[in-house]
């Protein structure tokens, strides 16, 4: 982008929004700009963000992931948590989706399933998701080619449950080729990539050179990182597919 003033002004009104938690305000022309430029964007959003005065460190994922969905979402979408956990990006998504959208979450543990179940009928929403016990691997038979848009993946252990079923590297992969594949255009894809502890570092390297080898043309890819943590802090990825 330029710096003539209809972008400048497209700047102010996004910050804008993103600070009342405003998308209702984007047009389609917005969104393609948004899509374009992610990095940019990012960058304004994470002001916003700051401005809001956010002090719990252990939400700004939560944030990063959930705002930047807001930017691309439309209202009756598509969506899948391929990683549902304990629910709480499930539940995230079923706001998100509306009255006319819909909601695929995937785990292989039961434990998961009932959290989320759980989770979701306290919030008024069990009705608005189909919770399915298999592999996000397998999404693509419960979803078509092209027809989502957007997908949540949190990848590691369930907290509380057995850490030996964290999920793995390849079946990581082949779980985001997947997702790839079912994004409509504009589509977008977050990614927490959890390393260390017991779940070492080779799902986070399989994840991170794949992400690289994305063509530039097809795909926005944008890595963050919590720089001066230690222990080896999550690293919170977003793709759009242009």
């Amino acid at each position: 982008m330029g710096s003539d003033n209809s972008e400048i002004l497209f700047l102010k009104k996004l910050k804008n929004s993103l600070k009342a938690g405003n998308k209702e305000n984007f047009s389609e022309t917005d969104r393609k700009k948004i899509s374009k430029n992610g990095a940019m964007i990012f960058a304004v959003w994470w002001d916003s963000i700051c401005q809001k005065g956010n002090e719990e460190e252990k939400k700004v994922w939560f944030y990063w992931c959930h705002e930047l969905f807001l930017m691309q979402a439309v209202t009756g979408g598509t969506y899948i948590d391929a990683t549902m956990g304990n629910g709480h990006d499930t539940l995230f998504l079923c706001e998100l989706a509306g009255k006319e959208g819909q909601v695929l979450a995937f785990d292989i543990q039961k434990q998961a399933l009932e959290s989320t179940r759980a989770l979701l009928k306290s919030e008024g929403m069990e009705q608005k998701a189909r919770l399915i016990l298999d592999s996000h691997e397998n999404m693509a038979k419960y979803a078509d080619e092209a027809s989502v848009d957007g997908i949540c993946f949190n990848f590691g252990y369930l907290p509380g449950s057995d850490h030996s079923l964290a999920t793995k590297p390849e079946s990581s992969k082949n779980a985001v080729i997947e997702g790839l594949r079912l994004l409509k255009k504009g589509g977008v894809m977050s990614l927490c990539i959890y390393s260390g502890g017991e779940t070492g570092f080779e799902e986070r390297d399989t994840l991170l050179a794949y992400l690289k080898s994305l063509d530039e043309k097809k795909y926005l890819v944008i890595v963050s990182a919590y720089y001066n943590r230690k222990n080896n802090p999550p690293i919170p990825v977003l793709i759009i597919k242009k």
